[in-house]
């Protein structure tokens, strides 16, 4: 079950506009956030971005099912299934909720670490072109707005400066 703060951070983003993905984001912080605290484990970043996105689609954000091809036929139904409830409403069963609590109870902590989660945005940003790279950083940039455009510039700055 999301908290409380999470559900209002990404009914706030939808009301800014924010694409659905930006609303699950929400749910995928909390994961992690889950993680690191040591409520349960996760076998790897990957799972754990996986578990926040299912939260998400079942708490109602519009967040379609990945398309066909792109992942395997059973996280798709999962997906699509998770999508369903949140869009009709359902509630979860508890039997299943605590089902899924005690399986990641055995896995480990050190998916959530920096290093992890670095490992796997490099992974799945080499899976994109550079083009779509770009397009989403533009995107990004856009959808910023002056201030949060000026603060990236001077967050850029002092991490050149550090670097030097």
């Amino acid at each position: 079950m999301p908290e409380k703060r999470t559900v209002q951070r990404a009914k706030q983003a939808k009301r800014e506009g924010k694409a659905p993905s930006t609303q699950a984001g929400e749910f995928v912080r909390e994961e992690i956030k889950h993680v690191r605290q040591g409520k349960h484990g996760a076998r790897s970043a990957k799972q754990a971005i996986a578990i926040g996105l299912s939260k998400a689609r079942r708490a109602g954000v519009k967040l379609a099912p990945p398309a066909k091809g792109s992942t395997s036929e059973k996280t798709r139904r999962s997906a699509a299934g998770a999508y369903r409830a949140g869009q009709a409403g359902a509630a979860r069963s508890r039997t299943r909720s605590r089902a899924a609590t005690g399986a990641l109870k055995d896995e480990g902590r050190a998916a959530a670490s920096s290093g992890a989660l670095a490992r796997h945005a490099r992974a799945a940003a080499s899976e994109r072109t550079a083009s779509e790279r770009s397009a989403a950083a533009r995107k990004a940039a856009r959808s910023k707005g002056a201030e949060g455009r000026a603060a990236a510039a001077r967050k850029a700055a002092r991490t050149r400066a550090r670097n030097r």
